[in-house]
């Protein structure tokens, strides 16, 4: 293999890995520590995609500076979210099959209705922006450098979100609670205040990484849902629950799925992320990096 083939298939892998893996940070406190299956998680990176998008082409925003406002706004709402429905979803669960199953229904809803919402508000005709088109060359190979800015970021984010959970009090609390339920209840841990702090990160995750998308493709009301399922299949590759591997199974898939494009063919995408879904399934159902 030529040195430049290499380079271009590592870089745009970890390219897309890096988008994976924040987006996977975000359901995997949702799902890894509630035991909430959120399928609308996607539509959030939908929204927050669209924000930027309206912040930039309406008031000339840089498209970096809307973190600061698609952040925290994604917070505040996956906060009142929580309270107003989730919330009542966990307390009343008998079990975890059937918070599962009640979330799993509660989100469907959740989704079409903010795939509704954003066609109200921004019709389903394709939106999108021009930013840092300009190539960016590394040993011979050329990349977007959007694609790079946006990478550089979403790895920033999630690594330090990781050293946040390693070092800061809610951190050791939010890793207690994934680890031992039972035991960190005995201790004195604010299960539902924990719950609806993660639920609101979680929400803010992919309002930030829709962000970061909207720098690099055409935005529809339907684009969120192929990256739940995306996330989805990082959280079960790294380990449900385990936040460094959510970062790893991220870059990995995004090397796998880029490698089989270079090497196979550029439809193949998708069925290269199933094969490694259903071969973690079979061979290790606990992920690569889960216990």
């Amino acid at each position: 293999m030529k040195l430049t083939l290499l380079v271009d298939i590592v870089g745009a892998g970890l390219m897309t890995g890096g988008i994976y893996a924040l987006v996977a940070l975000g359901l995997n406190l949702q799902y890894g520590l509630m035991r909430v299956l959120n399928v609308a998680h996607g539509e959030f990176l939908m929204i927050g995609a669209y924000l930027t998008y309206s912040l930039h082409t309406a008031w000339g925003v840089h498209p970096l500076l809307t973190l600061l406002i698609t952040g925290p706004a994604a917070f505040v709402a996956g906060l009142v979210l929580h309270r107003l429905l989730y919330a009542r979803v966990v307390a009343e669960s008998e079990s975890r099959e059937a918070l599962e199953s009640r979330s799993l229904l509660l989100s469907f809803g959740l989704l079409f209705v903010l795939q509704n919402t954003a066609l109200l508000l921004w019709s389903a005709d394709l939106k999108g922006y021009s930013y840092l088109s300009t190539p960016f060359h590394v040993l011979g190979t050329v990349f977007p450098a959007n694609r790079l800015v946006a990478a550089c970021v979403a790895l920033g984010l999630s690594v330090g979100f990781y050293l946040v959970l390693q070092r800061n009090l809610m951190g050791k609390a939010v890793r207690a609670l994934m680890q031992e339920p039972e035991g960190a209840q005995l201790v004195g841990i604010n299960i539902s205040r924990l719950h609806g702090l993660c639920f609101g990160i979680g929400i803010a995750m992919s309002a930030v990484t829709g962000s970061l998308v909207s720098m690099l493709f055409e935005l529809t009301p339907f684009m969120g849902l192929p990256y739940t399922v995306t996330a989805l299949v990082v959280v079960i590759l790294g380990g449900l629950g385990n936040v460094m591997g959510s970062l790893l199974g991220g870059l990995l898939l995004g090397l796998v799925e880029t490698a089989s494009v270079y090497l196979v063919a550029s439809d193949i995408r998708i069925i290269a992320s199933y094969a490694v879904l259903s071969l973690i399934l079979v061979l290790k159902p606990s992920g690569l990096f889960g216990r």
